[in-house]
């Protein structure tokens, strides 16, 4: 079984900072051979905020850029109604299906869709359940059927993933943060018509696996859909060689919180990210199905400028290993980190966007204020090859789908951007959207860590923070939308989601992207 850890997050005297991370990293599994190297390493890395953001994109003819900080929708925009133009560079809209929004997360295959649901608001509307799209036409996304097994019906939260190897899409239940035993397999040979393969355990009311989700992936063979609980960390994974019976063959504690992971090429290797960081486990004994598999920890890094650490994407350059970790909370913004040593990954490189830097999160609360609980940060990304990344695409919420030249991991900048247009006071429309449903709430919590630390450092000037839309402490006013799930690629094109505009297909200007010849959408998990 796997060693739990401690919460280094408790430990908020920085007096107390080199005594936890000493004490973690003489834990069984993350051994070391130089303790005050790597003492001091870890100490510089967990209080690394990253204070630079990538260059802008140099937007071409027919663009309708930002005109505020990279990344912001101003209070004024917000206010006079330009943010439901929305803002693009060197991208552009091709064609959508907006529905009634959509889930956190969406997913994709061949020339087909599947648009998250979100619970309750799935179920009091038209397309209950998870919506299959027939993009065929990208101009004239249209639905096609719907599914409607009990984890459709109760949200899938970020479980919606695909394996294109095996050509299975898979989704669990989770009504709110964690859900308990319902998983859906579908064969999606016929992407646009679903087949459900797994009519009993998990899609039988009267028969759960036991298992706890908020998210979910796949191992990249398809021979295993692991599901993460959220708190208090628990991780199953679930056999699905033969998907019409899928059952548990490990389940553990992997920390005191396990939210989404990446899974390394070989299958032997997660990423599960922790609060503010990630955990390295040996899983290759549940990849070879040894009886009663055991699971270790291998190595961990944690960081303090980003929190609710969301997925990884294990990529490689000139053959060294290395992951985009995505943090969803905090301004965290994407960190390229070195797995080559898993006792010891070390962050390389950071993508942060103007908006999310510590001397700037005045300006981002003041914008952001009376929109909801989320401001601008970044949630899930995909590569368009796992080998030699040429571009990195992310959802951003509240920036929209920010595109990054990776090329050379030393020099990343971005490329291009969509920010769809905001649905203001469209809010009883959006049954599906997580966004919508959330609006009650108009002050950006997720930011407070951050806002905190600037003002703590000084950095926080309240003249910045204050705009006409401070006092707006509850029924935010949907000025941006939420771009949760991962832009994938389909050669030029973007398949992306957000939640309340739906599903859209996005082109990106030849100027700025070539696809690789060896092009293959990278989500992680």
């Amino acid at each position: 079984m796997p060693r739990p850890f401690a919460d280094l997050r408790r430990a908020r005297p920085l007096v107390l900072l080199a005594v936890g991370l000493a004490a973690t990293m003489m834990l069984p599994g993350s051994a070391s051979a130089d303790l005050q190297s790597d003492l001091q390493q870890s100490v510089h890395e967990f209080l690394d905020v990253g204070r630079t953001s990538v260059p802008r994109a140099d937007c071409g003819p027919g663009s309708r850029p930002e005109n505020g900080l990279q990344g912001d929708v101003t209070a004024a925009d917000r206010d006079s109604g330009r943010s439901t133009q929305g803002y693009d560079c060197n991208m552009s809209f091709i064609g959508g299906y907006s529905g009634r929004g959509a889930g956190i997360t969406s997913t994709s295959f061949e020339h087909c869709a599947y648009m998250g649901s979100f619970f309750p608001g799935d179920l009091v509307s038209e397309g209950r359940g998870v919506q299959v799209l027939d993009v065929s036409d990208p101009a004239n996304p249209r639905p096609t059927t719907t599914l409607t097994e009990p984890a459709m019906l109760a949200g899938t939260w970020e479980s919606l993933k695909v394996n294109t190897e095996r050509k299975l899409l898979v989704g669990t239940g989770v009504p709110f943060l964690t859900g308990a035993g319902f998983l859906s397999v579908y064969d999606i040979s016929d992407c646009a018509h679903p087949r459900l393969l797994n009519p009993g355990p998990g899609t039988n009311l009267t028969m759960p696996l036991p298992i706890t989700t908020h998210e979910g992936g796949f191992s990249p063979d398809g021979n295993t859909y692991w599901a993460s609980g959220l708190a208090p960390g628990f991780v199953s994974a679930v056999d699905l060689t033969d998907p019409a019976n899928p059952h548990v063959v490990w389940q553990g504690l992997t920390g005191i919180e396990s939210h989404g992971f990446g899974i390394s090429a070989d299958g032997n290797r997660m990423y599960i990210s922790a609060l503010g960081g990630f955990t390295v486990l040996d899983v290759s004994a549940v990849q070879r199905r040894d009886p009663n598999p055991q699971v270790n920890h291998l190595g961990r890094t944690f960081w303090t400028d980003g929190w609710a650490t969301q997925h990884s994407i294990p990529v490689t350059y000139d053959g060294k290993p290395y992951l985009y970790t995505v943090d969803e909370g905090g301004s965290g913004g994407v960190k390229l980190v070195d797995v080559s040593d898993d006792t010891a990954p070390k962050v390389a490189n950071k993508i942060k966007l103007e908006i999310n830097l510590p001397q700037h999160i005045d300006s981002n609360v003041g914008s952001s204020m009376g929109g909801s609980v989320f401001a601008y940060e970044s949630h899930y990304c995909a590569a368009d090859r796992p080998d030699n990344p040429t571009a990195l695409a992310c959802g951003w919420i509240s920036s929209g789908i920010r595109v990054f030249d990776v090329r050379d991991p030393a020099n990343i900048h971005e490329i291009a951007y969509y920010n769809p247009p905001a649905r203001t006071g469209q809010n009883l429309e959006l049954w599906n959207s997580p966004h919508a449903l959330a609006s009650i709430i108009g002050v950006p919590i997720i930011s407070g860590p951050s806002a905190v630390r600037a003002v703590l450092e000084g950095q926080f000037n309240p003249l910045d923070a204050t705009t006409p839309r401070t006092g707006r402490l509850a029924f935010g006013d949907v000025s941006t939308d939420w771009c949760f799930s991962p832009p994938e690629w389909r050669g030029d094109q973007l398949y992306v989601s957000c939640a309340d505009n739906g599903f859209m297909v996005l082109q990106l200007d030849n100027e700025v992207y070539t696809p690789p010849s060896d092009q293959r959408s990278t989500v992680g998990s």
